[in-house]
C-alpha cells in the first residue's frame, strides 16, 4: 500500500486572501485536516469531543475555512499542542501527535496540518513533523506569508532597507538581549509580556509599532510604543526600528 504524506500547510497571518494557492490546493486534496489545540487552556465545560468549539477557536482553521472548498466535510484531527516551556510535556505532545498522524499515513491517507503564519517560523508542528519524517514518511512544508511581513505592509512601512539587518525574535525570551541586536527587531507574540516590553522600549528610547491579530477579526494597529495596549492578546507583533 502506498503511504500517505504529511503536509505542514501555512495559512498565512490572518487574512484568508493571503493564504497561497498551493496551500489551498494541498489542503483540498487531503482527506484529513490536522489542527493544533491547547486543551489545557480550554474552558472546562468544553470537552475534547466538542469539535465545533475546537474549530472555532483554531485561528488557522478559521483562516482556511472561507477559501478551502469542502474543508467542513473533511475529517478533523485535533492534536494537543500545549503552550508551555516544560520540555517533558512538549516532548510527549509531539510524540503523541506524530503517532496519531502516522496512523493515517500508514493507511495511505494524507494529512494537511494547518499552521498559522509560516510553518518554518516558531511552529510547534515542526517538532512532530520531524518525528514523522524519522519514521520514514514523506513530509512537505508548504510556505506562507509570515505575520511580520503582513504587519509591515499593514503599517505601510518597510521592515528593512539598504544594508540594515533584520532579527526575528520570540518575545517570551530575553527581551533585553533582543533589543541589543542591530537593525530592525521583530518581536513575535508579544502580548503575554507587553507591559515589560513597553517599559523597556520607552526607557531605551526605541521607536516601535505593533499590530494585534493582523488580518483577523479584532485587528488593532498601534502606531507607536506609547499607544500599545498592555492588555493586548497573544497574537500581537511588534516591529522595533534601530535608534537614530
Amino acid at each position: 500500500m502506498e503511504r500517505g504524506s504529511l503536509y505542514c500547510v501555512s495559512t498565512g497571518p490572518g487574512d484568508p486572501m493571503l493564504m497561497t494557492l498551493k496551500a489551498v490546493q494541498v489542503t483540498e486534496q487531503c482527506p484529513v485536516v490536522a489542527l493544533s489545540v491547547d486543551f489545557t487552556r480550554r474552558d472546562k465545560s468544553c470537552g475534547k469531543k466538542d469539535t465545533k468549539s475546537l474549530r472555532e477557536n483554531c485561528a488557522a482553521y478559521q483562516i482556511a475555512a472561507p477559501v478551502v472548498k469542502g474543508i467542513e466535510g473533511k475529517e478533523h484531527l485535533f492534536l494537543s499542542m500545549p503552550m508551555t516551556k516544560d520540555k517533558e510535556v512538549l516532548s510527549a505532545s509531539h510524540r503523541q501527535a506524530a503517532d496519531r498522524i502516522i496512523e493515517y499515513l500508514s493507511q495511505g491517507i494524507s494529512v494537511a496540518w494547518l499552521t498559522l503564519g509560516d510553518t518554518t517560523i516558531y511552529a510547534s508542528s515542526l517538532y512532530a513533523a520531524r518525528l514523522v519524517k524519522e519514521g520514514g514518511y514523506q513530509v512537505e512544508l508548504i510556505s506562507g506569508v509570515p505575520s511580520f511581513c503582513a504587519a509591515a505592509a499593514r503599517l505601510g512601512e518597510p521592515l528593512v532597507s539598504g544594508s540594515q539587518q533584520l532579527h526575528i525574535l520570540p518575545s517570551s525570551y530575553r527581551i533585553e538581549e533582543a533589543l541589543a541586536c542591530p537593525g530592525t527587531k521583530v518581536l513575535m507574540k508579544a502580548g503575554s509580556r507587553l507591559s515589560q516590553v513597553k517599559k523597556l522600549l520607552t526607557e531605551q528610547g526605541f521607536e516601535a509599532k505593533g499590530v494585534q491579530r493582523c488580518g483577523m477579526k479584532g485587528e488593532k494597529v498601534y502606531p507607536s510604543a506609547a499607544e500599545l495596549d498592555e492588555e493586548a492578546g497573544y497574537y500581537t507583533l511588534l516591529i522595533v526600528k534601530e535608534r537614530d
